[in-house]
């Protein structure tokens, strides 16, 4: 069978998911037209009907970024909250489930950045966009300044260490930790109810996955 009737019809979509699955399993300078041309079984051709070059793909795929973990963080950070330790929880939904918050794409955009700096200051602006949203929602529940903003730095620089060690646990030992890490980040101890609903929330998240998972 000739190399043309092994080809497949794609979609730009169908490139762009395949370009962010190896972006974030093998690193940008996997992110190659022969490369994901060999993976779809796509002519080089049908790329470059939906991308003008390589650059242009990456472009959105920094976009896509910014756009899904930044605003994922900035959104729950600024909802209206009655205690500090609910405004901690709306921002800890980030870090259970990765149709919220992708932290392997996270950390492959700060291996990329190691080598491009447009890239670096593209996280460099993205954190401190992270860490002001954070700084006031401590802020907003009365937290003095400068206290704030230290707060809003154990927090997010607490989590993304965690991404970068790799440390995981099973989800009910995560979620035994819960109350202690509010504790330890807000001062203040979360009500049964607040520790109840998020519970809840994550359990509901973790079966929607597996029922996605097939």
């Amino acid at each position: 069978m000739g190399e043309a009737a092994r080809q497949v019809t794609t979609s730009k979509d169908d490139w762009f998911q395949i370009a962010l699955e190896t972006l974030i399993a093998e690193g940008v300078e996997r992110v190659k037209v022969l490369t994901l041309t060999e993976k779809l079984g796509a002519s080089r051709s049908s790329f470059y009907w939906f991308f003008k070059n390589r650059d242009e793909l990456l472009a959105q795929l920094l976009d896509h970024w910014e756009r899904k973990n930044t605003t994922a963080i900035l959104e729950r950070a600024a909802r209206p909250a009655d205690s500090i330790t609910e405004a901690v929880l709306n921002v800890f939904e980030c870090w259970i489930a990765s149709d919220i918050f992708d932290a392997r794409l996270d950390q492959a955009l700060r291996d990329w950045a190691r080598n491009d700096a447009a890239v670096a200051r593209a996280v460099q602006a993205a954190d401190d966009a992270r860490i002001e949203a954070l700084r006031a929602m401590f802020a907003g529940q009365g937290y003095p300044k400068g206290e704030d903003f230290i707060r809003a730095r154990v927090l997010y620089l607490t989590q993304i260490g965690y991404y970068a060690i790799g440390a995981s646990e099973d989800m009910e030992t995560r979620l035994s930790y819960v109350g202690h890490y509010l504790m330890a980040l807000t001062g203040r101890r979360a009500s049964d109810e607040e520790l109840a609903r998020f519970v809840a929330y994550t359990r509901a998240k973790s079966d929607e996955a597996k029922r996605e998972e097939g």
